[in-house]
């Protein structure tokens, strides 16, 4: 079981950190870092809220919800992405916001590679992957739009 568990936190890290390769290629407030380890916790404490108390959990006299620790990880991860948030007063401009939506999805793709579901945390990556650069081509064109009109 232990090489199953070393499989899902592995998959979490490689698949946040190709979003945080996007991020950083992009030159973002977090890159690979950042995503890298927000994967690899979150599917940590999911490992650890379905199997680290097995003991405990076999007491017929308590009633356990692994499905606890993935919700504050949920909640918890708030605090990460509203550290990439930035307001420029001086230009009436918030940014950040895709970058925080980055890891917070992120943590989403961490614990479900943590429950063992690659399959959906490979889907999910591939679909936030190709949803950044959607983005980026067509804020790309509306720019060269933009100039021309100018």
């Amino acid at each position: 079981m232990e090489y199953e568990f070393i499989l899902r936190i592995f998959c979490a890290a490689i698949l946040g950190g190709l979003i945080g390769l996007e991020r950083e290629y992009r030159a973002k407030e977090a890159g690979f870092r950042t995503h890298f380890l927000v994967a690899l916790g979150s599917a940590l404490f999911m490992i650890v809220s379905a199997y680290g108390f097995t003991d405990a959990m076999s007491n017929d006299l308590q009633r356990w919800d692994v499905s606890r620790v993935a919700a504050q990880v949920v909640s918890g991860i708030g605090f990460i992405g509203a550290g990439t948030i930035i307001f420029r007063k001086s230009e009436n401009v918030v940014s950040g916001l895709t970058t925080a939506a980055g890891v917070w999805v992120v943590a989403a793709i961490g614990l479900a590679c943590g429950g063992g579901m690659y399959k959906l945390a490979t889907a999910s990556t591939v679909m936030v992957l190709a949803g950044l650069e959607a983005f980026n081509f067509f804020l790309h064109k509306f720019d060269k739009h933009r100039k021309h009109q100018g």
